[in-house]
């Protein structure tokens, strides 16, 4: 894998650990030359990510859309910026510039890029592992949430099967990198994405 898409906050939080992890996330990226994909931040859990990987020589890549610029302060000192019109052709890019997707904690922007990934996958518009690093118990709810869709019949299990869930770095990335993808139907045209 060459490169993964990493959804997270332009917050702190509360959380130490978090940021740490984060830091943590970008430098093993960097050290398995693993180009990281991200919102462009240099502020919250998105900076730190950003700057754990620039540590350790990483190569990192930052998605924003002019009007979110300043408002989230962009990281200068990027491998690369791309500056996109709006949100939705800064998740397109990031989706064509990523082989994989991790969600680490955030809020609400976090949620809604990464359940749009998991959505096109559900559809088969795409074959990518998405993963979900779940530090100290961040989405254990939100899994709890997920799994009580299953069981009402909201979501088929199979899909929810899709995330990769995992509370190690190395852990998650390892089953990233041999995930099978599940069967495309023959009805999709990628085109449509």
């Amino acid at each position: 894998m060459n490169s993964i898409v990493v959804f997270c906050g332009s917050s702190e939080g509360k959380d130490p650990i978090i940021l740490d992890t984060a830091y943590s996330l970008g430098r093993e990226m960097a050290e398995r030359s693993i180009k990281l994909v991200y919102g462009a931040a240099r502020i919250g859990v998105m900076g730190k990510l950003a700057q754990g990987a620039l540590d350790f020589s990483g190569n990192v890549i930052g998605i924003i859309p002019d009007f979110l610029k300043h408002k989230e302060v962009f990281h200068d000192g990027l491998t690369e910026l791309i500056i996109t019109e709006n949100m939705h052709e800064r998740k397109l890019r990031m989706h064509e510039m990523s082989e994989g997707v991790i969600m680490l904690p955030g809020g609400y922007g976090t949620l809604e890029e990464f359940f749009e990934m998991i959505t096109w996958a559900q559809l088969g518009l795409h074959q990518k592992p998405i993963g979900i690093l779940n530090i100290n118990g961040f989405y254990d709810n939100l899994m709890g949430m997920l799994n009580k869709m299953v069981i009402e019949g909201f979501v088929k299990k199979e899909n929810y099967d899709m995330i990769l869930i995992d509370h190690s770095i190395d852990g998650l990335l390892d089953r990233m990198r041999y995930y099978i993808p599940r069967h495309v139907p023959n009805w999709i045209n990628k085109d449509q994405l």
